[in-house]
């Protein structure tokens, strides 16, 4: 909620015009162990601390039951770095009223698991929410566990087949580990929907349904053109936006964050709030990140994504792939530089005092060991440079064994016994495209048959295996 600070490793301080403010708190923490500076604080922060050297004896009593707790920046800085990279805020008046009330506001994000693993295009969300917890808010996660079994309509053609809770729970089982590369779990609230949905009798669910007419419903573009071509339009459907908003409404939300085809739905959450006596929650709208190509947004449908669990050499070689707009799109979205810091780089790309290339790599190393450590993301880059600039084998091949049996065997087949891919279909797709190499060699046969003996397979740009008989 607020970033703790220890003074023994705290710099120099100076409050300028920011007026940051210190409030001694007594008797709030009562710290078993001798207080160690090993708190955290924001580098935004820091890069406000300047002079006034607080002194080794200061403030902090003996007994350790008093701890200096650094209160929010003035809501006008929030506001600058809250905005950055923001669409629309509904509205700013009214979040910079917040602000001002001078205490922690509740942020809530909804994610409904309907996938497995995330990409960098969720977590465009996810580091918004991060910026709000670093400025001491409280961020709420919400898992759409009984959503995610609806399947929310926007966007969408068709009426989306619901996912079963078995599916659903066991992809909110893979969200939970995930997040934590990015927000602090000590600081993060977790919640699941079904918590208050599943409690809900058909009485209360009657009277939410009474607070929306089908002609506000009807509004939204998708359900618009969908009634206009008679394509079916289920209750469900018109039910998904009232309980995304009725979250907002259980959860006291101040602000809640989304991408910009969620439009109706956060607006849904403003007006159940007044319905039910609420302040209504401020809105702040995300772009959708685009993947790979620089045009669709990231997808793993379209293959344009970068999950944030693929290995570090693999999410390392996509990011120098994209285009150098796109780079600073990314810069903008996911990296941790200071919004100083983004406008010095963008100045200098454009002045040509930083070369685009030597960027990328910054960027690339930055998002590889904020998922894979600094350990990992080195080893990365020094992988990719052997592979690209001096046409090297990376050193880690993963050897398979495959049984020959002193027979030449079908190359797609080989590659789905080894697991290299899913299917033979996929094999041969892959064949067709150029992107399967055997030896250094490209193969364009679909037919091509690979004889018994070691066999280096290279599978794309960065995908390399040791195909060995066993």
């Amino acid at each position: 909620m607020y970033c703790l600070l220890s003074h023994s490793r705290m710099p120099s301080v100076a409050c300028s015009e920011e007026k940051i403010r210190f409030t001694l708190l007594v008797n709030l923490f009562d710290f078993q162990k001798p207080f160690k500076g090993n708190t955290y604080m924001p580098a935004f922060v820091h890069d406000l601390f300047l002079s006034q050297d607080l002194g080794e004896n200061s403030i902090l009593p003996q007994d350790r039951k008093s701890a200096i707790i650094l209160t929010m920046l003035s809501p006008e800085k929030q506001m600058e770095i809250i905005k950055r990279g923001v669409v629309e805020i509904i509205s700013e008046e009214e979040l910079l009223k917040k602000l001002k009330e001078d205490r922690p506001l509740r942020i809530k994000a909804g994610f409904d698991p309907t996938a497995p693993d995330i990409h960098l295009g969720h977590t465009v969300l996810i580091e918004k929410m991060r910026q709000f917890q670093e400025l001491g808010h409280e961020v709420i996660f919400l898992i759409g566990d009984f959503t995610g079994m609806i399947g929310d309509p926007s966007g969408k053609n068709e009426t989306r087949p619901p996912l079963t809770r078995e599916e659903v729970l066991e992809n909110a089982k893979t969200y939970k580990e995930q997040i934590f590369k990015i927000l602090d779990p000590r600081k993060t609230i977790i919640d699941f929907n079904s918590r208050w949905m599943s409690e809900m009798t058909a009485e209360e669910l009657i009277r939410l349904t009474s607070h929306y007419t089908v002609a506000r419903m009807l509004e939204r573009e998708d359900f618009k053109q969908r009634w206009q071509k008679q394509s079916p339009i289920s209750i469900h459907e018109f039910i998904y936006p009232l309980i995304q908003g009725y979250d907002s409404v259980v959860l006291r939300a101040d602000v809640e964050l989304g991408g910009t085809d969620q439009r109706f739905n956060l607006l849904v959450g403003r007006e159940l709030q007044k319905a039910y006596g609420q302040e209504p929650q401020c809105i702040l709208m995300m772009p959708l990140l685009e993947g790979l190509d620089g045009v669709k947004k990231m997808s793993k449908s379209l293959g344009n994504y970068i999950g944030i669990t693929e290995p570090p050499l693999e999410m390392y070689g996509k990011l120098m792939s994209i285009t150098d707009e796109l780079m600073l799109r990314y810069y903008e979205l996911l990296s941790h530089i200071s919004n100083e810091e983004l406008e010095s780089l963008k100045k200098g790309i454009k002045d040509g005092s930083v070369h685009p290339k030597k960027a990328k790599e910054a960027l690339a190393m930055e998002i590889v060991e904020r998922y894979w450590g600094k350990e990992e993301a080195v080893r990365a880059k020094e992988a990719f440079d052997r592979i690209f600039k001096a046409k090297e084998l990376p050193e880690d091949i993963p050897e398979i064994g495959f049984p020959f049996n002193g027979e030449d065997v079908w190359l797609p087949q080989v590659l789905k016994s080894t697991g290299i891919c899913k299917s033979t279909g996929e094999a041969m797709r892959l064949i067709k495209q150029g992107g399967i190499s055997v030896d250094s060699e490209k193969i364009t046969d679909t037919q091509f048959k690979l004889s018994p003996g070691e066999h280096i397979i290279k599978i794309g740009k960065r995908r390399f295996y040791k195909i060995i008989p066993s």
